[in-house]
């Protein structure tokens, strides 16, 4: 293999190692974004108003 021709694999490989770097990122920035969606939904629910405030003691 001569000279050249390992550069442009060199190349290649650093180009799609980058490529998949920033798309991780992309993925993770979006995951990382609706968990800040779902945990603010959640904060935002209104809870049921009777939900723990009676104890069914009959059996």
């Amino acid at each position: 293999m001569d000279i050249a021709a390992l550069s442009m694999a060199m190349s290649t490989t650093s180009l799609k190692q980058q490529s998949s770097l920033a798309l991780m990122d992309k993925v993770k920035g979006d995951a990382e974004e609706k968990g800040n969606q779902m945990v603010e939904m959640l904060n935002q629910s209104v809870p049921h108003p009777d939900l723990g405030n009676r104890i069914d003691l009959k059996g």
